[in-house]
């Protein structure tokens, strides 16, 4: 008797602790979109180098509605994450903290989202503002990498 109240316990947490935490596969941590590299700057440039790949560069604001929206539409999007992982680095940073503050001086953002493409030396070859949906931003990653 007391194992079965131990397991129905134990079955109704797991119960409880399944429902409260989203999946790993929920929209914002979807696998099917964009990879962000979460590494320094330098090391960035070095694996861009190392792979022949431009950099894919988002910087966005926190508090900015054409960021959110990017986030959660367009870089979680399955052939966009299917094109830009295999044909770019991609970074995103805040641009008002840290790294992405540093680099936001050094690029002169004065808008969210700035969208960087950014070869191995750190020079930029494209650059544009804004919401794009899915295929738009398709569309741009392909005409950047055709030019």
């Amino acid at each position: 008797m007391k194992n079965i109240v131990i397991i129905s316990i134990a079955s109704i947490l797991l119960g409880v602790l399944a429902f409260t935490f989203p999946s790993v596969d929920s929209k914002t941590n979807s696998a099917e979109g964009i990879e962000f590299k979460k590494s320094q700057w330098k090391d960035i440039l070095v694996l861009a180098k190392k792979e022949k790949k431009l950099i894919f560069l988002d910087i966005y604001a926190t508090w900015c509605g054409p960021c959110k929206k990017l986030k959660s539409k367009t870089f979680t999007d399955k052939a966009v994450g299917n094109y830009y992982n295999a044909n770019f680095i991609n970074v995103t940073l805040d641009g008002e903290i840290g790294e992405g503050l540093e680099l936001a001086k050094k690029y002169k953002i004065n808008a969210y989202p700035t969208l960087l493409f950014i070869n191995e030396e750190g020079t930029v070859v494209a650059e544009t503002v804004g919401f794009y949906n899915a295929k738009e931003f398709l569309k741009l990653g392909k005409a950047t990498i055709s030019n």
